[in-house]
């Protein structure tokens, strides 16, 4: 890079005689940069601006599980989750306003909490905004649900609300005895923002991208809750 600049220069200005100022110019740069440290402008306004970035340099070689990182951990609240058809629209929309994940897990049951899919935050809005506007019969007290048929329900029940169409069957999951070291490895080589945690099709737990980041500053005896995200 320091050669490289030191030639474009001299491209530029068309003069042999500047050659060397331009490339001990460079040179005391470099080591005046390297002083203060090793990453890039880029990097360090990554870290500036409190963006969770994984860096491909950054090795990831400790022992430690999924089940030590997922949320919730022990004594934490229960994972706020969906149902595939028993709650209604209010639920939702209760739901949404007093968390701020970007999206929920569904679930058959509360009970059984086996895993069908992933629904995101703002297409959950938008998709009741337009239910709103657009459907008659939806209500407050419509049931909301995700699976193909719609739910038996009593005699002059509000018209339910299908949801299906924003459901990520297939979102991405680990067991909670995978690695961390893969865990990790998935995240950078997939850009995924959230991993949803299971044990037979189960779900546990779900293990975000700003937790692996603190995971990993706590295996390089760092304190985890220093790193500050915007």
């Amino acid at each position: 890079m320091t050669v490289s600049l030191v030639v474009i220069m001299f491209e530029l200005t068309g003069g042999l005689e500047y050659i060397v100022p331009l490339m001990a110019a460079a040179v005391t740069s470099k080591w005046v940069a390297d002083a203060f440290g090793k990453e890039g402008i880029y990097e360090a306004h990554i870290h500036l601006n409190g963006y969770p970035f994984l860096d491909v340099k950054d090795e990831f070689t400790h022992r430690t599980l999924a089940t030590d990182v997922m949320r919730p951990r022990r004594g934490e609240a229960p994972l706020s989750v969906l149902t595939q058809d028993s709650m209604t629209v209010e639920d939702v929309e209760t739901l949404i306003k007093e968390t701020d994940y970007n999206g929920f897990p569904v679930v058959v049951s509360k009970d059984s909490e086996r895993l069908i899919g992933f629904a995101q935050r703002r297409e959950l809005i938008l998709a009741i905004k337009n239910a709103r506007q657009r459907q008659d019969g939806v209500v407050s007290n419509s049931i909301v649900y995700f699976t193909e048929d719609p739910p038996e329900l009593p005699p002059n029940s509000p018209h339910p609300l299908k949801l299906r169409r924003i459901l990520n069957l297939s979102p991405f999951t680990v067991t909670d005895h995978t690695p961390m070291e893969t865990v990790v490895d998935i995240f950078r080589k997939l850009g995924l923002r959230q991993c949803l945690v299971t044990r037979s099709g189960r779900l546990l737990g779900i293990i975000t991208k700003k937790d692996v980041l603190r995971h990993m500053a706590q295996m390089a005896n760092q304190d985890p809750e220093s790193i500050m995200f915007n």
